[in-house]
């Protein structure tokens, strides 16, 4: 019944997808952080820089966004991302390019939570000397991430799927491989369901889990 399987490496290009994903949630994430602390800042050129990002970036189809990498980036200007070599130097524009895009959507998620820490912490962090520095590291943030587990968790979710657009630049990940079979097989029905049943294997377990951890880690007020 999968014999049309045989030939092609769909653990592959599913494996390609899982480091699409990791290598992108790591970096949504740390540049999210950044950006939130723009937003919360109390000088307005951060503050007006991190608005003007999200506001942009969020408007921006994620398909715009991986093609100028691509065609903008690496063909026009050069930009070589370390590398020479094409497959390598897709899957890093690709990367760089689910980064930009997420991190506006992380960095939306972390101003929620940052907006559920009551005002009187940052003061008392004020009144006993630390700086708006410290006080975001050591007091607002670590509560922050706890309330927002759950729509950090969706964030992931969308970038997992997103990783197919990665396809329009040639990355050899889930979506590219089930355009060829399907270019070459027959059965298109059951390729796209054996594809689609990966993506719910990848994202079902890893939304249960933030789920219920988001649960678990939940600030009780």
């Amino acid at each position: 019944m999968f014999d049309f399987l045989q030939g092609y490496d769909v653990l592959g290009a599913f494996w390609m997808t899982v480091k699409l994903t990791v290598l992108s949630a790591l970096g949504s994430l740390v540049l999210g952080t950044l950006l939130a602390a723009m937003r919360v800042s109390p000088i307005p050129l951060m503050r007006g820089f991190g608005t003007a990002y999200v506001n942009i970036v969020r408007n921006i189809p994620l398909t715009i966004i991986i093609l100028f990498s691509s065609l903008g980036l690496a063909d026009i200007f050069g930009v070589t991302m370390g590398t020479s070599d094409f497959d390598v130097q897709g899957f890093r524009l690709a990367v760089l390019s689910l980064v930009v895009y997420h991190a506006a959507f992380v960095c939306e998620a972390l101003r929620s939570g940052i907006n559920t820490v009551p005002v009187g912490q940052a003061e008392a962090a004020r009144a006993i000397g630390l700086g708006f520095g410290q006080t975001l590291r050591l007091i607002v943030l670590p509560q922050a991430f706890r309330a927002v587990v759950v729509p950090l968790a969706n964030v992931l979710i969308a970038l997992t799927k997103n990783t197919t657009v990665a396809a329009a630049i040639g990355v050899a990940e889930a979506a590219t491989l089930m355009k060829t079979m399907m270019e070459n097989e027959a059965q298109t029905v059951l390729i796209a369901a054996v594809f689609a049943f990966g993506f719910v294997v990848l994202t079902l377990p890893t939304g249960l889990f933030l789920g219920w951890l988001g649960k678990r880690l939940a600030v009780k007020r």
